[in-house]
């Protein structure tokens, strides 16, 4: 199989000790490309950093919602800044991590929304896919990428939502992205959505480190674990896992640009 895994946190420390190694196998596995997404203003030089060492990354930067205590007026300043200076290089393939997170309730939720729409309008202003993170707002994230209107839309990134949204996103030009949390078997609506689903709209993601899929329960997530997940996910569609993975690799390429 050939794979590209669209979302992951490979600048955390969680694999400082064994990163290359851990590249190493990925690309042996078949994991072509990964996608590593910034998450706070002080991310954003290791995240490009390691895109520009290894030609398997790519890099996306945004300011993620859980961080919203940390994000200052002048972050969005140096993100417009950061995508300025990059644009056109091919090593910057999207606007992300970003979007709202209403799972945590202390989160303000007008605040959220301002950096959501902030970084919508960078997406659109430097025509970069924007990968957005969704928990618990749907409604919110979809009725605001109707007035914004994205023209190179981006990715759902974890998506966990029902059929009928799936759908909305899709009519907007989004991919789905789907990892570990669809292996799990407690997922029941995931898990009946997930068949329904076109396999046009699907791209895979690890989330590495977090979002372990069932069969690595408890482990750090890696995009070792990607060809498992295509399986699973393959699996659980009534679909071969080369199938899976032809098209969610032709999807992600699509989305990027590559």
């Amino acid at each position: 199989m050939r794979l590209i895994d669209t979302h992951t946190h490979l600048d955390f420390p969680d694999f400082d000790a064994d990163r290359p190694r851990l590249l190493a196998n990925a690309a042996a596995r078949g994991v072509e490309r990964m996608v590593v997404l910034g998450v706070c203003q002080a991310n954003f030089q290791r995240v490009w950093e390691m895109a520009c060492a290894d030609q398997r990354l790519f890099a996306a930067l945004g300011l993620h919602p859980i961080y919203l205590d940390q994000h200052r007026p002048e972050h969005l300043v140096q993100l417009r800044q950061w995508l300025g200076r990059l644009h056109g290089d091919p090593r910057l393939c999207a606007v992300g991590e970003f979007g709202l997170d209403y799972y945590l309730e202390d989160l303000d939720k007008v605040r959220q929304q301002a950096l959501f729409e902030a970084q919508l309008q960078m997406a659109c202003d430097f025509a970069l896919p924007a990968l957005l993170h969704v928990r618990r707002s749907h409604a919110q994230v979809i009725a605001t990428l109707k007035r914004y209107k994205p023209a190179r839309a981006g990715v759902i990134h974890a998506f966990a939502g029902s059929y009928e949204e799936a759908r909305e996103y899709i009519k907007l030009g989004f991919r789905l992205g789907l990892g570990g949390a669809g292996t799990w078997p407690q997922a029941l609506r995931l898990r009946k959505t997930i068949p329904r689903l076109p396999l046009e709209s699907i791209v895979l993601e690890t989330d590495s480190p977090d979002m372990a899929p069932a069969m690595f329960a408890g482990e750090r997530n890696s995009p070792e674990h990607l060809p498992a997940i295509a399986e699973a996910l393959a699996q659980l569609m009534g679909i071969e896992a080369e199938t899976l993975a032809e098209a969610s690799s032709r999807n992600a390429c699509e989305v990027f640009g590559w």
